[in-house]
C-alpha cells in the first residue's frame, strides 16, 4: 500500500509540475495578445490557477492523511485533477 500511495502522489507531483509549466506558456501566449484578448485570456488562466490550487490542496490533505482516510481523500484529489484538466482544455482552446 505504501508503494502504491508514495507513486500515486508522486504522479499528481508531477502533473502539478506539467501544469505550471503549461500556465506559464499559456502566460506568454496571452501577454503577446491584443488588450481586448488579453482580458479574456488572463480570466481563463486565473480560473485555471485557482482549480489548480485547490488541486495542490487535495495533493497535500492526501500526503498527510492516515492510511484509512487516505483512499477516501483520493476520490477528491481526482475530481479536483479532473477540474483542473478541463479548466486547461477551455483555456488552451481560447489561445487557438
Amino acid at each position: 500500500m505504501k508503494d502504491k500511495r508514495k507513486a500515486y502522489e508522486e504522479k499528481l507531483d508531477a502533473q502539478l509540475e506539467e501544469w505550471n509549466a503549461q500556465i506559464a506558456l499559456l502566460k506568454a501566449k496571452a501577454d503577446k495578445a491584443k488588450a481586448e484578448a488579453k482580458i479574456e485570456y488572463y480570466k481563463s488562466i486565473e480560473a485555471l490557477e485557482h482549480k489548480q490550487e485547490a488541486a495542490g490542496t487535495k495533493l497535500h490533505e492526501l500526503k498527510t492523511a492516515g492510511d484509512e482516510a487516505w483512499e477516501s481523500l483520493k476520490t477528491g484529489a481526482e475530481k479536483a485533477w479532473d477540474e483542473v484538466k478541463a479548466a486547461y482544455h477551455s483555456a488552451a482552446s481560447k489561445f487557438k
